[in-house]
């Protein structure tokens, strides 16, 4: 009698909030493919697709425009200063405008770069930089473990701390699942702010697990600023025999794209812990004598426009003589796909430099559905050979450079936070030019069909690609 009675009720309830869920759907799914894709799951799997869609369907995130809105200092602070550093016209050079616009912040004169290839030279400019600070460490990664390096990487934030320099440091709750409460509580014992678990979980959103703060960065002083492609943990510096050699990169800056750094830090501190974070700053870096021009580009999925897509497809379609892009995950959009196309289709050399190394199987083989129809246009790709590749780099012409944590796949598109360094200069393409030539030089350049690939791949790309929105 109790069964007759539940189940109907039961039924009539998951049919109900797989309508709400479906209509939702429509009204906030980023492209009219991802709405399609949750309305047909909702509607013929309401009971499997109900649960998904709450953990990975699309949530506008409130909480961090609210935070964006109650950080008011912030922006005009990002305002000041980017008409104070605005660089003069560059004849010949790429138009910085699409990129300001996706910022929200201004390009700047008055930088310089160096590149930290792979783990031994960027935690030795890391730590270098942490033992040398004398007011105040800004640090966040996605990943930290508590193994050699990390324990390495606590050891000298603490001895900042020991010697006064205030500490703060965001993590994602997700990406760093594993390192343990002791770990933190050691950091917080020593004076470091380090926000909890559950604040984090609870500003993000508990059921918002497919939304991740990627981002990876570390300021000191409001002087020294770094980010890129490693997170804290003994696989980045090669250490992981399953993967061997760590192909990675980092860029240090320094100049006005460090206040730039500065500013997204701040703005995901608000977000993770309420409080704004500008006075205790310093907003003043001198400029530097090389003089480059550049911005910091951030990107998230509070974001009003598609700032991961339209990042890409603004490089791409600033180039006039090649493209060359590295990347650990190949699963773009269709927007991105028919710009590389069109790239490659009016001369433009296209190349795209991805791991052989399978990281995660999903996107490794989504990438094989997509490859033929690039490369019949004129894309090529390279599979680099020594270890596993993981950086994320741009480069355009002669003219543009960028490096950060943004991988060229629809999660770094629309599911997490992003971060990269954009330089609009000649000396910062040609560094990165001979950096990813000695990585070509590793790589074998792709020659076979999907159909002369091995079974497994010929039948599970298709089917990968069907999860690109996710991926």
């Amino acid at each position: 009698m109790i069964l007759a009675i539940v189940l109907p009720l039961l039924t009539l309830s998951v049919l109900a909030a797989s309508l709400w869920a479906a209509w939702k759907a429509v009204r906030t799914a980023r492209t009219p493919q991802g709405a399609m894709g949750w309305v047909v799951f909702l509607l013929t799997a309401p009971y499997i697709a109900l649960i998904a869609y709450l953990f990975l369907g699309h949530h506008r995130y409130r909480h961090y425009l609210v935070s964006r809105r109650e950080s008011g200092r912030v922006m005009e602070a990002a305002n000041d200063f980017s008409v104070r550093f605005a660089p003069g016209h560059q004849p010949g050079g790429i138009n910085p405008r699409p990129f300001e616009k996706l910022a929200a912040l201004g390009a700047t004169r008055g930088n310089d770069m160096e590149l930290l290839v792979d783990g031994d030279a960027t935690f030795e400019a890391l730590f270098a930089a942490i033992d040398g600070a004398q007011h105040y460490i800004l640090a966040q990664f996605y990943i930290i473990h508590d193994d050699r390096i990390g324990q390495a990487f606590a050891e000298r934030l603490i001895a900042a701390a020991d010697r006064g320099v205030s500490v703060r440091l965001l993590y994602d709750p997700v990406g760093s699942h594993a390192l343990p409460v002791a770990y933190l509580q050691r950091l917080r014992d020593a004076g470091i702010r380090v926000p909890h678990k559950n604040r984090l979980s609870k500003r993000s959103g508990r059921l918002q697990i497919n939304y991740r703060n990627h981002r990876k960065t570390l300021i000191v002083d409001g002087i020294h600023g770094f980010t890129g492609g490693l997170n804290v943990g003994d696989e980045y510096l090669g250490r992981d025999p399953k993967f061997g050699h760590w192909r990675d990169t980092f860029i240090r800056l320094s100049g006005p794209m460090v206040s730039e750094l500065q500013l997204v830090f701040a703005e995901d501190w608000h977000w993770g812990t309420g409080e704004t974070l500008i006075s205790p700053l310093h907003w003043e870096p001198a400029p530097a004598a090389a003089d480059m021009t550049g911005l910091i580009l951030p990107a998230g999925p509070a974001d009003e426009m598609e700032t991961g897509t339209l990042f890409f497809v603004s490089a791409i379609v600033a180039a006039k003589d090649r493209l060359w892009v590295a990347s650990p995950y190949f699963v773009p959009d269709t927007d991105v796909l028919s710009a590389l196309k069109q790239a490659a289709l009016r001369g433009v050399d296209v190349r795209i430099l991805v791991p052989d190394m399978i990281d995660h199987t999903l996107p490794w083989l989504a990438a094989y559905a997509v490859f033929d129809e690039c490369r019949a246009a004129g894309v090529n790709f390279w599979r680099y050979k020594e270890g596993f590749l993981h950086e994320k780099v741009v480069l355009v012409d002669d003219r543009m450079a960028a490096v950060g944590s943004m991988n060229m796949d629809n999660r770094s598109f629309r599911l997490n936070f992003e971060t990269m360094a954009v330089l609009f200069d000649g000396r910062a393409a040609r560094a990165v030019e001979t950096m990813l030539l000695a990585d070509f030089a590793k790589a074998e350049q792709l020659d076979k069909a999907l159909h002369e690939q091995p079974f497994k791949i010929r039948v599970g790309a298709p089917i990968a690609r069907l999860f690109g929105p996710l991926l």
